[in-house]
């Protein structure tokens, strides 16, 4: 195991898995600035490293991330990214964990320890695959504090709800239960608080176990898929395929069937 810490998040990685941890209990796991620079770099190192095939991302304590530090945010000094006039001052939207997630091709999951609101809901929607503590919560609060959801929520939630459940959401600010999250398409898992950790990792071992470039490569697909249409998303998939057939995993995943084996991919 490898661990990297700061005060605030804590990386570690363990056999091709990659663990980012929020560590402001005592806060609820609200991010303020110094957070937002820490998970820039933390994703970035995860996306970066070979070895990495799987992410996750968890909090520790009861919550998952309660959103942005009002507190650390309008409170002045370095910390702050909103002045004593109520203007933005530091926020670099093309360099935020939202938009590094949305462009990792390593797998993500978000392991909803506890209930996230905000911005913390916005980063685990930006995320792969969610598996929820059945006590947690998620709250779109954002129209009920006069914002919206500002870090992708609104690109994100009319295309895992579709457009009428994604506007009853962010629309009214409903706060939903596990289940209701469940019943929503919001997460995929929903299990006791004390098996959260435990089911993520055995997905994230389930991920890792196989060919991590055909991984990837069907994550970028599926991300432009969203954009493109269909003749010319065909034509990127065969541009990948091509990419893939050159490696020595395609080998190792044709001869593991044949021998009736489980494959050993070692990422090239």
């Amino acid at each position: 195991m490898t661990a990297h810490n700061t005060e605030e998040v804590i990386y570690q990685t363990e056999e091709h898995i990659a663990t980012i941890t929020l560590n402001r209990p005592e806060r609820l796991n609200t991010i303020s600035a110094v957070m937002l620079d820490s998970l820039v770099e933390c994703f970035t190192r995860a996306n970066e490293d070979p070895e990495v095939r799987a992410v996750l991302l968890t909090g520790t304590g009861r919550a998952f991330c309660a959103g942005l530090d009002l507190q650390a945010q309008t409170g002045g000094g370095g910390d702050a990214l909103i002045d004593d006039s109520g203007a933005l001052t530091n926020l670099d939207l093309r360099n935020t964990p939202p938009t590094v997630i949305h462009a990792m091709d390593k797998p993500t999951i978000c392991v909803l320890n506890g209930s996230a609101a905000g911005y913390g809901m916005d980063m685990a929607l930006g995320c792969d695959i969610r598996i929820m503590a059945k006590e947690a919560k998620m709250a779109a609060a954002f129209t009920k504090r006069g914002i919206l959801p500002e870090s992708g929520g609104t690109w994100l939630l009319p295309r895992i709800l579709g457009w009428s459940k994604a506007a009853e959401l962010i629309f009214t600010g409903k706060t939903l239960s596990a289940a209701e999250c469940l019943e929503w398409g919001i997460v995929s898992h929903v299990v006791p608080a004390e098996s959260v950790m435990k089911e993520a990792q055995k997905l994230a071992d389930e991920i890792a176990a196989n060919a991590p470039l055909a991984v990837q490569a069907a994550k970028r697909m599926m991300r432009m898929g969203y954009n493109e249409p269909f003749p010319e998303h065909v034509h990127h998939v065969f541009l990948q395929l091509m990419a893939l057939m050159k490696t020595e995993d395609i080998k190792e995943g044709m001869i593991a069937f044949l021998e009736k084996r489980d494959p050993v991919f070692k990422g090239r």
